[in-house]
């Protein structure tokens, strides 16, 4: 079969939802990528994140081969001989006591959200039903219908209401606005270190730890979503780290399973996770000894390999070489580790273009919020291979 027969199977019988590039994949390992056809592409996407160990990464390939011939699946029925030493290293990792596993993103974002609402109601004394959570505008947190009802994002609501109450939007990187929205019914804030999804959004330095402050002085709890900038991408294990932050709870996924599995979890101090008594929570797959052998050596991959440090190192020269690049379409780079977003300008025409043209030059990238371009590679990447995409990416953005 080609390329155009595959798209035509998922046209016919997929739901339309998404908008990929025409490009259909068959083989990943490290940071490239083949098609159907034998082309050869560069991933800079990395699967939103979550394979910042590489593609198909062997360490973690053995481990889901093993495993997956002893045992899969038991439900939280019944105890296994992976979950705690997954706990373990995640809690090492972390700095945060408490894990509680979950599958998806946002499955552990709603998590995160029960725990915070329970904690309000039975810790802090707010009265019932009425606990409210500080969110940012231009957030993305998941697609559930509750966690949409506190997006900004118009097409992310259309047509899904009645949506759920309790949330405050503020604006994101402003702490005077934290400061203003606070009141005797708040229970928590909600907040990603950088926003990815809604554009590679840096916040001033010393955002994170100025907002921790302020939640320590009102009695509220500070969650962090690291879904998309935790486990190495920003060049810190957690981009929270920059600024010496402790939150309450932590949200993580994506490259906890190095892009072999639905794997997140929901970390939380003692008092917080505390609130949770069997029966309150859970999920027949999380935590399943599948997921917790798989997570465990995408966690020991992380750090023995010590690919923080090597985002850190690859992004700033990543960045530095994009920068060179003298294009009239480009306004503004910008990002943290190799978490990079190249915003055009609006009369560019859009970023969708540019990322098709880039696909035509073996580099797949893909727009986000219209008019920025993410630049992700997996964190295994090296020097040699920033320098073979460079001129690529520079063909595209001065003469498309």
């Amino acid at each position: 079969m080609k390329a155009q027969d595959y798209i035509a199977l998922e046209r016919q019988y997929g739901a339309n939802n998404y908008h990929p590039l025409d490009v259909v994949l068959t083989r990943g390992e490290g940071v490239w990528v083949w098609d159907v056809e034998g082309n050869k592409y560069l991933d800079c996407l990395s699967a939103y994140s979550a394979v910042n160990q590489g593609h198909c990464h062997p360490r973690i390939a053995a481990v889901v081969a093993e495993q997956a011939r002893r045992l899969t699946l038991t439900s939280r029925a019944f105890r296994n001989d992976q979950l705690g030493l997954f706990y373990e290293k995640l809690a090492q990792l972390s700095g945060m006591p408490k894990v509680l596993p979950m599958n998806s993103g946002a499955e552990a974002v709603e998590t995160a959200l029960k725990a915070i609402r329970k904690w309000a109601y039975k810790v802090k004394g707010i009265p019932d039903n009425q606990a409210e959570i500080i969110v940012c505008a231009n957030n993305f947190h998941g697609r559930t219908i509750t966690i949409i009802s506190f997006s900004t994002e118009d097409q992310y609501r259309d047509g899904f209401g009645p949506l759920t109450p309790g949330f405050k939007i503020i604006p994101f990187g402003d702490i005077e606005a934290l400061k203003q929205a606070i009141t005797p019914k708040t229970a928590a804030f909600l907040v990603e270190p950088i926003q990815g999804e809604g554009g590679i959004i840096v916040p001033p330095e010393g955002y994170l730890k100025n907002a921790e402050q302020v939640c320590r002085e009102h009695g509220i709890l500070l969650v962090v979503d690291e879904i998309q900038t935790g486990l190495g991408r920003t060049g810190k294990m957690f981009a929270h780290h920059y600024e010496d932050v402790h939150p309450d709870g932590l949200i993580v996924g994506k490259a906890l399973s190095g892009g072999f599995y639905p794997v997140s979890a929901f970390l939380a101090t003692e008092e917080l996770m505390g609130v949770f008594k069997p029966g309150d929570h859970g999920s027949t797959f999380g935590g399943n000894p599948l997921a917790a052998a798989i997570g465990r050596a995408a966690l020991e991959v992380l750090e023995e390999e010590n690919l923080p440090a090597r985002a850190l190192e690859m992004g700033k020269y990543f960045m530095g070489q994009l920068q060179k690049i003298k294009s009239p379409h480009v306004k503004e780079i910008r990002g943290k580790g190799l978490l990079i977003g190249v915003e055009l300008k609006k009369e560019a025409g859009g970023a969708r273009r540019f990322c098709e043209a880039l696909a035509a030059e073996g580099i797949l990238s893909k727009e986000t919020h219209e008019h920025v371009i993410r630049f992700a590679p997996p964190l295994v990447i090296t020097r040699e291979e920033i320098d073979w995409a460079m001129p690529r990416i520079e063909k595209v953005l001065t003469t498309l």
